[in-house]
């Protein structure tokens, strides 16, 4: 589709999503609008087209940028981060290995879809161990401030289900994917937090289910409770060391990208950089969400996504930056707090950023979210660039 006839196509999507937002779907609450979200992806995956529907509307909507990014070759250099294709929630692992082969059920809903009309899609986080996440009402918004927030908890249905759930459709798995591993919450000891994650790597790639890239998310444990970065290093780069070293074993040339928090201390970001670079890392996802006190209990947190984000990433990128540019490591930076418009994904690619990752441009801009703030930069570079002219003029 020509340059000319996407930016108008996007700009009334663009409109008819804020419509529907607006006289819809908030007005219900966040949790609803996510649950019907998540069965509307249930229904499309039972019908025989809708991923060659979705892969159409793709290839209609979205620009080629193609981008070398972290030892990958990106179609994309939006990515939907991690956090909404990650499945069911389980007690236990015969349960979950239980719905895959003998109910024969979809407990990831989302995996063959989104991929089909988002592009490049992190799957996870995945845990060792399934897990329920937590009770009650997890999800809320903030319009006015155009953000998230969750305490889910991790529900996902555990690495084994999930891997064996992808093997049983291998060829129909998407071209460009991530798996993202977290560690089992409640493991203190560092030696069975790397086997834990070692073990949901193994996971996969016994199922010959072998990802573009595989995510650490290192965000929870290990990076808040110590300032001067002991146990930071220690447990670090142990477990970065782990999984590349397992990959290695298998003669993998997938690389290993990791997640960290937002407001840690520059030398905190200095110290993760330095780690990265003596393992072999090829890619940090800065950040995940921001915790900050749950709506339902203020004593609990919950993490902070979207426009409220955007300040502590793009801190958190300056940080990460110089610390590459200090060292002159090779690792890629992939922006991921608050990209919700042109704007927002400028102020990080003025930085040397390459790519973003989103999520909570999906509620607020809708399915071709990523489409759009693309289609935006186009437009606010073309401003930029007008007033930067009459200025000289």
């Amino acid at each position: 589709m020509k340059p000319g006839l996407r930016a108008l196509l996007l700009r009334g999507i663009d409109s008819a999503c804020q419509s529907l937002n607006k006289h819809f779907i908030f007005r219900q609450p966040a949790q609803n609008a996510h649950d019907s979200a998540i069965n509307l992806l249930r229904l499309l995956e039972r019908l025989p087209f809708s991923a060659s529907c979705c892969k159409l509307l793709r290839h209609l909507v979205f620009p080629k940028t193609a981008i070398d990014l972290g030892g990958v070759r990106l179609s994309q250099r939006l990515i939907l981060a991690a956090g909404l294709v990650k499945g069911d929630g389980f007690g236990d692992e015969a349960d979950a290995l239980s719905a895959v082969t003998e109910e024969r059920r979809n407990i990831i809903p989302g995996w063959r879809v989104l991929p089909a009309l988002l592009g490049p899609v992190e799957f996870g986080s995945f845990t060792r161990h399934p897990r329920l996440g937590n009770p009650g009402i997890v999800i809320w918004r903030d319009a006015a401030a155009r953000s998230t927030q969750n305490r889910v908890g991790l529900r996902n249905p555990g690495a084994h289900a999930a891997a064996r759930f992808l093997a049983d459709r291998r060829g129909q798995l998407p071209t460009e994917f991530g798996i993202n591993i977290a560690v089992t919450p409640g493991l203190d000891d560092i030696n069975q937090q790397e086997r834990d994650v070692v073990e949901s790597i193994e996971f996969f790639l016994d199922s010959n289910v072998i990802p573009n890239w595989f995510t650490l998310n290192l965000s929870c444990p290990n990076t808040e409770d110590d300032p001067q970065g002991h146990q930071l290093e220690a447990e670090t780069r142990q477990l970065c060391g782990a999984i590349i070293a397992a990959l290695q074993a298998r003669s993998l040339t997938v690389p290993l990208w990791v997640k960290i928090s937002p407001s840690l201390t520059a030398e905190q970001y200095r110290l993760l950089v330095q780690i990265f670079g003596e393992v072999g890392v090829r890619a940090i996802v800065a950040t995940n969400t921001l915790a900050q006190p749950s709506p339902a209990d203020p004593s609990l947190p919950a993490g902070v996504g979207g426009g409220i984000l955007f300040d502590e990433t793009l801190t958190a990128v300056r940080h990460l930056r110089a610390a590459i540019q200090r060292t002159q490591t090779d690792i890629d930076i992939i922006a991921c707090g608050g990209i919700l418009d042109g704007a927002s994904f400028r102020q990080y690619l003025d930085l040397g950023i390459k790519a973003g990752q989103y999520w909570s441009a999906l509620v607020y801009r809708g399915p071709f979210a990523a489409a759009i703030i693309e289609n935006e930069l186009v437009q606010y570079d073309h401003e930029f660039e007008a007033v930067h002219r009459e200025s000289l003029a």
